[in-house]
C-alpha cells in the first residue's frame, strides 16, 4: 500500500504529494522551471511530468500559460492529476496518461510554444536499475530515450518554438547532435555545479525549432554556497 507525503512551495502557495517510497522530485525540477522562463501566453508541454511539480511551478510563477503535462506511468499520472485538483488550477494544467511517442499537435489543441523535459538520464543498460519501478523509469532510459524526447519536442512544437531540459553534462555531446540533427538547434547552455569548485554535474540546454546555430553559454550556476547553503539565485526559486 502506498504511503505520500506533502511538500509545500512558496510559503505554502503549492502542496504538493509524492509517494514516500516511489519516485519522487528533485532540485533538478526547480531549476528547469526557473530556467524555461514562460513568456505570457504561451502553450507549455511537460514531457515526464511525474507528480506534475513543473507544470505547478511554472502556473504559479507566470499565470497567463497553459500546461499540459505528459506522463506515462498511471500511478504518477493520477498523482498530478490530484496535485493539480488540489492546487485549483484545473483550468489551466492537463494531464495525459500516455506514451510521449503518442502525442500529436491536435491533443494540445494545435502546436505548443515551449517544451521542457527533465528526462532519464541514464543509457538503458548502464549502471544499475533501481528496484522502484518509479525511480528506474525516471532515472535509466527504459519507457524514453533521448531520440524520442527530441522527435517528440519536434512533433509538437511550432516553429520557432523553445525546447528546454535539464540533462547530465557528461551527456552533453548526445544532447547537442540529436538535437542537431532532429531540428531543435541548440541555442543557449548553462553548466550547473554543485560549489564553485566542482565540476559541472548537471546541464541546462535551450534549443530552438528550426533555429538557425548561434549557441551560447551562460554563467555557471552554482548550488551551494560555502557555508552548504543555496546560494542566492537557487534560494529565490524556491521563494514567492
Amino acid at each position: 500500500m502506498n504511503s505520500y507525503t506533502t511538500d509545500t512551495f512558496f510559503n505554502g502557495k503549492i502542496r504538493i504529494t509524492q509517494d514516500r517510497t516511489g519516485y519522487r522530485f528533485s532540485i533538478d525540477a526547480v531549476l528547469l522551471a526557473y530556467f524555461a522562463d514562460p513568456r505570457s501566453g504561451d502553450k507549455v508541454l511537460d514531457l515526464g511530468t511525474g507528480c506534475g511539480i513543473i507544470p505547478l511551478i511554472l502556473a504559479y510563477r507566470q499565470p497567463n500559460i497553459a500546461i499540459y503535462g505528459v506522463e506515462e506511468q498511471t500511478e504518477l499520472a493520477e498523482l498530478a492529476v490530484c496535485n493539480v485538483r488540489d492546487n485549483q488550477l484545473e483550468d489551466r494544467i492537463t494531464v495525459f496518461c500516455t506514451d510521449m511517442k503518442l502525442l500529436r499537435p491536435a491533443m494540445t489543441a494545435g502546436p505548443v510554444d515551449l517544451v521542457v523535459c527533465n528526462p532519464p538520464f541514464r543509457r538503458q543498460g548502464s549502471g544499475r536499475i533501481n528496484p522502484d519501478a518509479q525511480r528506474a523509469v525516471a532515472r535509466h532510459e527504459i519507457k524514453a530515450n533521448l531520440g524520442d524526447i527530441i522527435q517528440t519536442s519536434h512533433r509538437m512544437l511550432r516553429t520557432a518554438g523553445r525546447l528546454v531540459l535539464i540533462y547530465t553534462a557528461e551527456r552533453l555531446t548526445d544532447i547537442l547532435s540529436r538535437m542537431r540533427t532532429g531540428g531543435v538547434e541548440p541555442k543557449l547552455i548553462r553548466m550547473i555545479h554543485s560549489r564553485q569548485d566542482t565540476e559541472a554535474a548537471l546541464i541546462l540546454i535551450e534549443g530552438v525549432k528550426g533555429g538557425r546555430p548561434d549557441l551560447k553559454i551562460a554563467p555557471p550556476l552554482i548550488i551551494y554556497d560555502k557555508k552548504n547553503d543555496y546560494t542566492d539565485e537557487v534560494g529565490s526559486m524556491f521563494r514567492p
